[in-house]
């Protein structure tokens, strides 16, 4: 059995791939920070509609309420997608929009997101052994 042909890795994996990308995205641009008229780029967030729509073929879940305290589902919450989009607030002198700060904090957090992954592939790798019968240390 192949690790990939199980969702939750493939997912897994997939977000990583998209973290290792972003990694070098936010490298490119914090190393052009002193190029003239540069501007950042990022990568765009993965829809998860469309993911959803990959695993399950429908769009559509159904909520649950499995406690008396819990929100219905016809709750009142805000889409997120209807925040404003910030843009950068500063120029630096060389006429470029590239925020080091800014770009040393995405890049700590996509690194943090990695290593996130990490650990949860290795728990559930370590899970899937112990469940077959192979300890982690065999």
């Amino acid at each position: 059995m192949d690790i990939k042909n199980i969702a939750l890795f493939h997912a897994m994996g997939a977000k990583m791939n998209y973290l290792n990308q972003r990694q070098g995205v936010l490298a490119q641009n914090i190393a052009n920070s002193d190029t003239p008229e540069y501007r950042p780029r990022d990568l765009t967030k993965v829809d998860f509609g469309a993911v959803l729509k990959d695993v399950t073929g429908s769009q559509k879940i159904r909520m649950e309420r499995t406690a008396p305290g819990h929100m219905g589902p016809g709750a009142n919450l805000h889409s997120p997608d209807s925040r404003k989009t910030r843009t950068p607030y500063e120029v630096a002198p060389a006429d470029n929009s590239v925020i080091i700060e800014e770009q040393m904090v995405k890049a700590a957090k996509t690194n943090m997101d990695y290593n996130l992954m990490t650990n949860l592939m290795r728990k559930n790798v370590g899970m899937i052994q112990t469940a077959l019968g192979r300890g982690a240390g065999q």
